[in-house]
């Protein structure tokens, strides 16, 4: 038996990243339009100078945002050499304890990030580019998004765990 507080969280977090997920699959519609705008933009008037970099940032944001929803999909890449073959409490075994590798990465991760967006919010950093836009704002996404993917590796790792005890959540 699981405790009801790691269910609530469990079922909180997967409820929360699902729904930034899914709400992030329609950002790559925006950054079609962008890039489409830049087409014609290039072609019938002067080239913007935005487009660029905002498809970028898009990218990044879909990219980042979607990592969440993508780790509990379990869609994320995985060598199945072995994997495949082993039980479901095997499987669980293992992937209880590399996500722990995974959450010390992502707590790199989020030590630089946020160290990157405390002088970028300190100092007013701006793109080296000619629109030269601020680049707190797409850093904040990727420390938010960091932070995320953690939480969502604990809910997995407490479902892992659930799975070898013989329960679900």
């Amino acid at each position: 038996m699981m405790p009801n507080a790691l269910k609530a969280y469990v079922r909180y977090v997967d409820s929360m990243n699902r729904v930034i997920g899914r709400i992030t699959m329609y950002v790559i519609f925006v950054m079609i339009g962008v890039l489409l705008w830049s087409s014609v933009s290039k072609t019938f008037f002067l080239p913007s100078l935005w487009t660029l970099e905002v498809a970028q940032f898009l990218m990044v944001a879909y990219y980042m945002l979607g990592g969440p929803y993508s780790i509990q999909l379990g869609s994320n890449v995985r060598m199945d050499l072995f994997y495949g073959s082993w039980s479901d409490r095997r499987k669980a075994w293992f992937d209880a304890f590399t996500v722990f590798l995974l959450i010390f990465y992502l707590g790199v991760l989020l030590y630089g990030g946020w160290e990157s967006t405390s002088y970028s919010l300190l100092y007013g950093e701006r793109s080296s580019t000619a629109w030269r836009p601020v680049l707190w704002p797409i850093k904040v996404t990727m420390c938010f998004s960091i932070c995320l993917m953690i939480l969502q590796a604990l809910s997995e790792f407490f479902k892992d765990v659930a799975r070898i005890r013989g329960v679900s959540i």
